[in-house]
Parts: structure tokens; sequence; C-alpha cells
């Protein structure tokens, strides 16, 4: 397999005016298929000039079933990841549920990620910022916007902010524009999760289930609010995906948008809005 190497990854590329994006998988399933979308995703960071991290999760501890996959486990999961992040030359970012999986992800991995559902959790949020990364920290879907001012505290001064919907009724997300207008008075960089956000919680039977189609055009919305990165999920064929397959977007799909995407960021950072 020939891989194209990215350019070496910055810290300082987070925070910039360019636009960076954070994709991969929802869930670790298999080497082969990490591999596939990875090599990709270089080939575009380098034929672009951006930054793209690969993330996949080595555990997703919350399904809305005891049966739903879950992956390959923690050091199955490091292993593949560090082998993914050598191949392709990418940055890598994968997300933590506990205190303990920080340390040794860390080791793996250029960024961590704290869950929605866990962006409260003092423990794991202290620990993370402990390692001295950036963490990207999703708000949490029963949160509202400024109060992740609190959540900050614990992080620090790396935190990265990602909105990702907020609950409305029931098994439907929605995402506040507004809102994203004051994550941004909190003066971190912005990522808008846009194929979480289109995901319907539990609206399955014992799955979340979701509409992809929907994603494209919240991401270029978010975009016109003046976000700093975009966050996607995409497989080769999501109708087979393990995870999140329904809000997944097919790989080829996103590769065809990447250059809308930096085009239209462009525009808008030419009216101020960043």
């Amino acid at each position: 397999m020939t891989v194209t190497t990215q350019h070496p990854f910055k810290p300082g590329d987070l925070t910039g005016e360019q636009l960076f994006f954070i994709v991969g998988p929802c869930v670790i399933e298999s080497e082969n298929i990490c591999l596939t979308i990875a090599t990709e995703l270089a080939s575009l960071a380098q034929k672009h000039g951006v930054t793209i991290i690969f993330k996949a999760s080595f555990d997703k501890a919350n399904r809305t079933s005891k049966n739903a996959f879950r992956g390959p486990g923690l050091e199955e999961g490091l292993a593949i990841l560090e082998r993914v992040k050598n191949q392709s030359g990418l940055p890598i970012t994968t997300d933590v549920h506990t205190p303990d999986d920080v340390w040794p992800a860390s080791e793996v991995v250029d960024m961590l990620q704290i869950p929605a559902f866990l962006c409260r959790q003092t423990d794991l949020l202290c620990a993370a910022s402990e390692t001295g990364m950036y963490v990207t920290i999703k708000k949490g879907q029963f949160l509202a916007p400024p109060d992740m001012r609190y959540v900050i505290e614990k992080v620090g001064n790396k935190s990265i902010i990602c909105e990702r919907g907020t609950f409305f009724g029931y098994n439907r997300l929605v995402v506040d524009y507004a809102g994203l207008h004051e994550l941004k008075a909190l003066k971190k960089p912005i990522v808008f999760d846009a194929t979480h956000s289109v995901q319907l919680p539990g609206g399955g039977s014992g799955q979340s289930t979701g509409n992809r189609d929907l994603a494209i055009p919240l991401a270029n919305a978010a975009l016109c609010q003046g976000v700093n990165g975009l966050f996607f999920e995409v497989h080769p064929d999501p109708t087979k995906a393990l995870c999140d397959g329904d809000n997944s977007l097919y790989l080829s799909e996103f590769s065809k948008w990447l250059p809308r995407f930096i085009e239209l960021h462009e525009k808008v950072k030419g009216w101020g809005l960043h």
C-alpha cells in the first residue's frame, strides 16, 4: 500500500486562521479499514495543504444497547492507531472515557477527545489536561453553550470546543447556530461536528440512526459562522459500518466536498468572522 505523508503536525495548526479537519470512522473496525481511510485523507491533506487529524475510537463505551459493537479495546486499538499514524503520516486523535485511558492514549495520539456525555467529568478532564496535549471537548447535548466555560476551566488553555447538537424532544438533535456564536465568545478554537449533529440518538432498534444527507448543509452553515474546524465520521461504505453508519459520510463524498469547504472558509474569513 502506498501512503502519502502529510506535512508535520504542529499544535499551532489548530489555533490559527486555517481550517482544520477531524475525520475518520466512528470506531476501529479493522486495521485495513482505518488504513484505507487514512491513506485517502493523507493524500487530500497534502493536495490541499490542510491539517486533517485522523479520528477513530478504540472503545465506544456509550452505546444504546449492551450488544452494540464497541471496538477492539484500549491495547489493540492503540496499537492499530499507532500503525495508522506511522504509515499515513497523519496526526491522530481518539476519545478517552476514564482517567486510566488518558496516559496510554497520550503516548500514541497527538490530541485527546472527551465524549459529549463525559464533558463534566472533572477527574477525566483534569487527567487530560495534565498531559499538556490539546483536548477536544464535545459539548454535552444537555449543556447550554455558555456553561462550557466551566469545562474550559478544568482543561485550561489547550481546550478545543466541539459542537455536536443539542437534545430536542425525543431522538432528535438540533444545531443552535446562535449557540455557536456564544461558544466563540469563549475564545477557544471551535469545531463543528457535522455528522454527529444529524444523529438520531436511540432512534433505531437498540441503536442510534441519523440522516447523513443533512451533514453537508449543516457544515456549510457552520462555516458561515466562522468555526475553526470541521468534524466528520467517514467510511468507505457507511451502509456496512458497525457504528454510526446512518450519519457517516461516504469517504468519496468527503473527498469531493473538502476543497469546497476550504473555499467557503476563505470567503468567510474575508468577512471578518474569525
